[in-house]
């Protein structure tokens, strides 16, 4: 069991780097000794699960992973009723269409399909962002009880990744009270600059939060008002026929 974890902990050392890492770096962010980390990564590399870079300057993670996220989505039972639905709805609306599962403090990307304007890590399904400040994060908190909600916010250290991000404890809880009323969540500006997005929960027979639907749009084309009018409704119907199976 020790030695399962400790290969699980050497595969996250890879989580949001930057880059190949050096035989040390595994070692410090899986917190083991250099000799340990050594052994796990010849063993994982063995296995297909970790590779060297192309110009041998460090380890990447394998390709072998990529049957395991591949087996993961595939056998999703949300995932598999949320396809056909995400694909309809590109014949409503142009702009990014996202789906993503609810793991707490964040959401993970399951499906997407881009716009005409994408970054990289947009087009990355298994790409995860928090829960506090996107609109896919704040759909599925709201369709948490509040003292739930809370708990989870509590957790966070509220990073600002844009000068509009919100991350007032007190206000977070006010804009999911504001998503309960309106039935979505609405994020401008706070996760990334000049765009805009709203988030509806996908939830199961009992409420609680299994994922969400999240439309995104550019500021400089939509105002928030006409984005909302436009999007909500289209995300609030996929929504509703992927949790009627749940």
């Amino acid at each position: 069991m020790r030695s399962a974890a400790r290969a699980i902990h050497v595969l996250s050392a890879f989580h949001e780097a930057d880059g190949p890492l050096s035989l040390s770096d595994i070692a410090t962010k899986a917190e083991i000794d250099r000799s340990a980390a050594q052994r796990l990564v010849h063993t994982l590399m063995t296995l297909g699960h970790i590779r060297r870079s192309p110009d041998d300057r460090g380890y990447l993670p394998g390709l072998r992973l990529l049957d395991h996220t591949h087996d993961t989505l595939r056998l999703d039972p949300v995932v598999q009723v949320a396809t056909p639905v995400i694909l309809e709805m590109r014949k409503s609306i142009a702009e990014r269409i996202d789906f993503s599962l609810y793991d707490e403090t964040r959401v993970i990307y399951a499906l997407r399909m881009q716009s005409k304007r994408e970054t990289f890590y947009a087009t990355l399904v298994g790409h995860s962002v928090p829960t506090y400040c996107t609109a896919g994060g704040r759909a599925t908190l709201c369709a948490l009880p509040p003292e739930e909600a809370r708990e989870i916010i509590n957790r966070f250290a509220l990073h600002s990744y844009t000068s509009y991000t919100n991350v007032d404890p007190d206000s977070i809880m006010n804009s999911l009270e504001q998503a309960r009323r309106d039935g979505f969540a609405q994020v401008q500006n706070e996760f990334v600059l000049g765009e805009v997005a709203i988030g509806v929960p996908v939830v199961n027979r009992q409420g609680r939060p299994l994922g969400a639907i999240h439309i995104a749009g550019s500021l400089s084309e939509w105002s928030a008002e006409d984005f909302a009018r436009r999007a909500a409704p289209i995300a609030q119907e996929a929504a509703r026929a992927i949790s009627g199976s749940f």
